[in-house]
């Protein structure tokens, strides 16, 4: 019998390790997959790689799985931030979900001058996190901040990190004018609001010693397909798509 449910816990696992679930976890697996005792199932915690379960106790409000072996070790995603200004909640779920697919290690909400949107529901966006390396795979969860300032984090930038800064206005710019970094090391990548970035905010960006202008094309990219693409790029330069 193959497992037809990936899940993750926020419990321990190895080898015997029992695992017990709350009602929503339980209701979820029971009542909306139908699955019943002895049926296999995948869990991660994001800390201890995949693990083969089965279902011990199937209750309405609750349940038991028994880890039986690990399937997969414990793969952390490379070094890379996303920093992005929220935009309508059905976009801004979307960023989250390609973050996490695409393998960033954190994901860090900014309000600039033209930031749209503020609104941003931390425990709802780490929800849609995990719903995402549930099905794509993943054994980790990135972390999922709440959302600050753009001023803020980019006075106490971590020395040592590059910040990739996706620029719209080189979008007709030669490939050549475009600042590279040849290193592979920690870096972080910033998608801009809706309505760009201010003046002042953009000689702030420029004058940052640790900012590397980032070119996504001849043509200006809506938010959330910009930070799309801005993840593939790195991924395949720098990242393990490599």
């Amino acid at each position: 019998m193959d497992a037809k449910v990936r899940l993750y816990v926020d419990q321990p696992l190895g080898v015997g390790q029992a695992v017990p679930l709350g009602p929503e976890q339980a209701n979820y697996l029971f009542a909306v997959m139908r699955l019943p005792v002895g049926a296999l199932v995948l869990l991660f915690n994001g800390q201890a790689g995949e693990w083969l379960a089965r279902v011990e106790d199937a209750g309405k409000r609750r349940g038991l799985l028994l880890c039986i072996e690990q399937t997969r070790p414990q793969v952390a995603p490379p070094d890379l931030w996303l920093l992005f200004s929220p935009v309508k909640k059905e976009r801004t779920n979307f960023i989250v979900e390609k973050a996490v697919e695409l393998g960033v290690a954190r994901v860090m909400p900014v309000t600039t001058r033209f930031t749209n949107s503020e609104r941003w529901r931390q425990d709802k966006q780490l929800a849609h996190a995990v719903e995402a390396a549930e099905q794509c795979g993943a054994t980790h969860v990135p972390l999922v901040d709440d959302i600050q300032p753009l001023e803020r984090l980019l006075a106490a930038w971590p020395a040592g990190r590059a910040l990739f800064w996706a620029d719209e206005t080189l979008a007709r710019a030669d490939a050549a004018e475009l600042a590279v970094c040849e290193t592979i090391g920690p870096a972080a990548i910033l998608i801009g609001p809706e309505g760009g970035f201010s003046e002042e905010e953009k000689t702030r960006l420029r004058a940052s010693p640790f900012i590397r202008p980032l070119r996504l094309g001849p043509r200006i990219l809506r938010a959330e397909t910009a930070a799309v693409a801005a993840m593939v790029l790195w991924q395949s330069r720098y990242g393990d798509w490599r």
